[in-house]
C-alpha cells in the first residue's frame, strides 16, 4: 500500500476572537493559491490515489477539496481520527481501506509527525516535521504487526509548486 501524508496548506493564524472554535479556522488567500499550484505538481508524482481521509477541519478539509480540483484525487472522507494524536486509532482506519492500493490523510501537526515517524521507525520519538502543504510518500514493506513502511519522498510545497510548471 502507498500513503500519502499531507500536511494542510497555509492557514489563518490562531485567532480565539475570530474562530473560537478552531476547527473553523479557514486557509488564507495565499495559502489556497499556492497550494493549488503544488497540488497541480503533486498529480505529476501521485496522479491517482485510491482513498482520501481528511481531518474535518476547515483548514485540511479545504485543502483536500483542493487535492480533489486540482490533483484529480477523490473527493475526501471525514476522518476525526486526523484530530487527535492516537496513532493507533488512525492506523486502525486505514487498515479497514484493505482494498485500497492508496491512501491519502490531510491534517495537522504535531500528529502527522508523530503519525509518520511511528510508522517509519517504531520505537523512536518524532523526527520528522511537516511543512504545512508539505506530502510524504510511504510504502508498506510487509504485513507484520505493528505495520512497517518505508518512506519513499518528502516534498515541500515549494518543491511541488516548482513541480506544477506554473
Amino acid at each position: 500500500m502507498q500513503l500519502y501524508v499531507v500536511r494542510h496548506a497555509m492557514a489563518e493564524d490562531r485567532d480565539r476572537e475570530k474562530w473560537p472554535d478552531d476547527s473553523l479556522r479557514p486557509l488564507t488567500k495565499r495559502g489556497v493559491r499556492r497550494f493549488r499550484r503544488a497540488a497541480s505538481g503533486l498529480r505529476r508524482v501521485a496522479p491517482s490515489v485510491d482513498v482520501v481521509l481528511s481531518s474535518p477541519y476547515l483548514r485540511a478539509w479545504d485543502t483536500a477539496l483542493i487535492l480533489e480540483d486540482d490533483a484529480g484525487w477523490p473527493s475526501p472522507v471525514a476522518c476525526p481520527e486526523l484530530t487527535v494524536d492516537d496513532v493507533q486509532a488512525l492506523l486502525d482506519v486505514i487498515e479497514s481501506f484493505d482494498q485500497a492500493d492508496s491512501i491519502a490523510i490531510i491534517g495537522h501537526e504535531p500528529y502527522l509527525s508523530r503519525f509518520t515517524s511511528r510508522l517509519l521507525s517504531p520505537g523512536w520519538g518524532p523526527w520528522l516535521e511537516f511543512r504545512k502543504g508539505g506530502v510524504a510518500q510511504l510504502e508498506q514493506i510487509d504485513d507484520s504487526e505493528p505495520a512497517r513502511f518505508e518512506l519513499r519522498w518528502l516534498l515541500t510545497p515549494k518543491t511541488l509548486r516548482r513541480l506544477s510548471g506554473r
